[in-house]
């Protein structure tokens, strides 16, 4: 990396902001439908015992538990890079990167909680259609009333792969190539931590598009804060 910041590549900010706006105009429609739970339904099976990858090793042990431990490493690397830049010389350049790359990283986790707690969406697996004992309601009617609140709106574990949005706005400036490499490992890890909860009747499939547009959001606005100076042209 050039220890020198270079000009930011203009935002295309309909593309940014266009894609997450329509995904979520169309996760409300979804709303108007039954394709939450005819999704779920093709993953849960009574006879066989529940959701096909409830009680499965590697979904839950490998790619949650293991897998979950590995990007939070990710973000330790990130923070102890961060405190770096405070007592290596060569670090210092990049202060505002892995400062924007931490609090990208530590917000877009830490807003599910709150969500989670606010929205009192149940989990699928906790549903009457699939052997649970609670009331299915759309994300934006009234929850009926129970003894225990769901916290499954949005997902957590989907957030932890989303997150790493963080990385591609990190290097943009700099690595547009990695980048690029980045943004397309988010993606790609931020949807099998997806469909791997999916299968075990943990979200349905609309929490985890809530999900990704609120990591991107996220690490877009702190991004445009903290990092992004498109070059000023010159007067003529």
């Amino acid at each position: 990396m050039s220890t020198t910041a270079p000009a930011s590549k203009p935002l295309n900010f309909w593309l940014c902001l266009g894609i997450p706006a329509g995904a979520a105009l169309l996760m409300l429609l979804l709303e108007l439908t039954s394709l939450d739970m005819d999704l779920a339904k093709r993953f849960y099976n009574a006879a066989d015992g529940g959701f096909v990858g409830r009680y499965s090793f590697f979904l839950e042990d490998i790619l949650h538990d293991r897998a979950k431990q590995l990007v939070i490493l990710f973000s330790v690397l990130a923070i102890a890079g961060f405190v770096g830049t405070f007592i290596l010389q060569r670090l210092k350049p990049y202060r505002r990167e892995l400062g924007c790359l931490v609090l990208s990283l530590g917000l877009a986790t830490a807003f599910v909680s709150p969500l989670k707690t606010i929205t009192a969406v149940q989990c699928p697996w906790s549903l009457k259609e699939f052997g649970g004992t609670e009331t299915y309601s759309e994300l934006l009617s009234p929850r009926p009333s129970t003894d225990k609140p769901g916290r499954c709106w949005p997902g957590g574990h989907a957030a932890t792969g989303f997150a790493l949005f963080a990385w591609f706005f990190a290097l943009r400036d700099r690595r547009p190539r990695m980048a690029r490499k980045a943004f397309i490992f988010a993606v790609a890890l931020g949807s099998v931590f997806s469909i791997s909860r999916m299968l075990q009747g943990a979200h349905f499939f609309s929490h985890n598009v809530w999900t990704a547009i609120f990591c991107w959001l996220i690490c877009l606005g702190l991004y445009c804060l903290l990092l992004y100076r498109p070059a000023i042209a010159e007067a003529r």
